[in-house]
């Protein structure tokens, strides 16, 4: 397609460089979504190394999650005051540090600070490469091509992690897969400082909603500590309870500001919408169920089966593959001929039925006859279902919201993401231990000591996928009865018009 193309009536001229700076903002996307599978390998080898506990390992996840999720809708804000250039290269930038100060970890406060560090400086990265290919793509076939090139990265970038970390891992050491990110960084911040040309008249320069970034940052750690913290002390936990509350306070508190504030860092038009209002609820809750599985069946596969990292990373690959699949070869076929939530509560509900497959886990189970099926049908629910859902997460948005709208589909899926690995690892280490305590008396011999310890990591896997499955069910059915949209209309644009953002969705694989 030639960078000479026309654009449609009313829409600003296209960029002649946009081809070429897609090449560098879809680099960026690589990078973060690469780093997020390559941690999940790496993880018990850096547990291993740095003595962190199984109560604390989650936070190497978590805190990267809460730190990206918590920030997401400030970043997108930030974006828009100081300009989406400046801030994407700043976001870069600081990712690039942040994963130099993970892999020279010598402790766990050092690993969980700079995950914690990644995640906040990837919340200025997301929204501003978005928005950055929204108003450089200004012809819808064009929008669409370049939107689907990223997406595919996005799907493909958690394949390339999952065999990359593992290559690392055990050929080299954990430590590289931080120090990989970051000649990705500074070939896509170059890249981007040179190629990239911000439209002019796009800021939004009103007033920082102080505290409302306050208000739901505190709100969401207080939340996510709390089912952390009930793992290692139990849910009548004082402090545990605390948190509960304290969450609960926060939150009510931010949605009280926001309807009062004059420029919110959430309108909450946005959120009150029934089908957006249901989509970000489904979304999140299907990304509780998904981020504590990943967790699981890594440890699973190395622990208990004995994988090797590299091993482990080609074990996911059906996952993957299928998530692909069920994003480009049946959502986006089938999202202009369907309504959106005949794909989304069947896909939920083929993902349910994978998870459901992996219930029947044991020590021997054998990867081909169980794991396998389980992988494919999880991938396929997942991907069909997500693509039908962040389309219309943005479809008839106002364009003063457009880039909210967007933020809060990837927002929904870092909160839940953080908050599914604190609830089914707490789930999944409770039962562990009660199975032990059951168990461990008729062990006579050291062999049949470790062969129950064994039986109760897996018995603590299974009984959280339970729960997992039940929480998917909930989200199929929230699908189905919350989102009442009819099949979209295609040829519609979101956003039009000078200084406007076109959000355009984008499949995020979960991690």
């Amino acid at each position: 397609m030639s960078d000479t193309a026309t654009t449609a009536p009313g829409l600003r001229h296209a960029d002649p460089a946009r081809w070429r700076a897609l090449v560098f903002i879809a680099l960026a996307q690589l990078m973060v979504v690469l780093d997020a599978t390559i941690v999940n390998i790496a993880l018990p080898s850096a547990q291993q190394d740095l003595g962190i506990s199984d109560g604390n390992r989650q936070w190497v996840v978590t805190a990267y999650a809460l730190a990206f999720g918590g920030l997401l809708l400030f970043g997108g804000r930030i974006a828009d005051l100081w300009g989406r250039k400046r801030t994407f290269v700043l976001g870069l930038v600081g990712f690039a540090a942040a994963s130099a100060l993970g892999g020279a970890a010598t402790n766990e406060a050092m690993l969980f600070g700079s995950r914690a560090l990644q995640g906040a400086f990837g919340a200025l990265l997301a929204p501003a490469a978005l928005s950055l290919l929204a108003v450089m793509f200004t012809d819808a076939r064009e929008r669409a091509k370049a939107f689907g090139i990223y997406g595919a990265i996005a799907g493909g970038g958690g394949a390339v992690g999952l065999i990359l970390g593992g290559f690392l891992t055990e050929y080299l050491d954990w430590r590289w897969t931080f120090f990989v990110n970051i000649p990705f960084a500074v070939v896509a911040a170059a890249g981007a400082y040179f190629v990239i040309r911000e439209p002019e008249g796009g800021r939004n320069r009103s007033p920082l909603d102080i505290p409302g970034v306050i208000l739901s940052t505190l709100g969401l750690v207080a939340l996510v500590y709390g089912f952390t913290r009930a793992e290692s002390e139990g849910w009548s936990d004082a402090l545990t309870i605390g948190m509960f509350v304290a969450s609960a306070v926060l939150l009510a508190t931010f949605v009280a500001v926001e309807a009062r504030v004059a420029s919110p860092l959430l309108p909450l038009r946005v959120i009150t919408d029934r089908n957006r209002g249901g989509i970000y609820l489904s979304l999140g809750l299907a990304i509780i169920a998904m981020f504590g599985l990943f967790l699981f069946l890594t440890y699973y596969l190395q622990i208990v089966k004995g994988y090797t990292p590299v091993k482990t990373g080609f074990a996911f690959l059906p996952m993957i593959v299928g998530m692909i699949t069920g994003s480009t070869q049946i959502g986006t076929r089938l999202m202009t001929r369907v309504a959106p939530r005949l794909l989304m509560g069947p896909g939920f509900l083929v993902a349910a039925l994978g998870m459901l497959l992996l219930t029947q886990l044991e020590i021997g189970s054998s990867y081909a006859a169980l794991l396998l099926p389980a992988m494919l049908l999880l991938g396929l629910g997942m991907g069909t279902a997500f693509m039908p859902a962040m389309s219309l997460a943005t479809q008839g948005v106002e364009p003063r919201d457009a880039g909210v709208a967007s933020a809060m589909v990837n927002t929904s899926q870092q909160v839940g993401g953080a908050i599914g690995t604190a609830l089914l690892n707490t789930i999944a280490a409770s039962a562990t231990t009660s199975y032990i305590a059951d168990h461990i008396g008729t062990a006579g011999t050291r062999s049949q000591q470790e062969l129950v310890q064994l039986e109760g990591l897996v018995n603590g896997y299974t009984s959280a996928i339970w729960f997992a499955v039940g929480i998917l069910v909930v989200a199929a059915t929230i699908a189905l009865t919350f989102v009442n949209a009819g099949k979209p209309d295609m040829s519609a644009v979101t956003g039009a018009g000078e200084g406007a953002e076109e959000a355009v969705p984008v499949p995020v694989v979960a991690h």
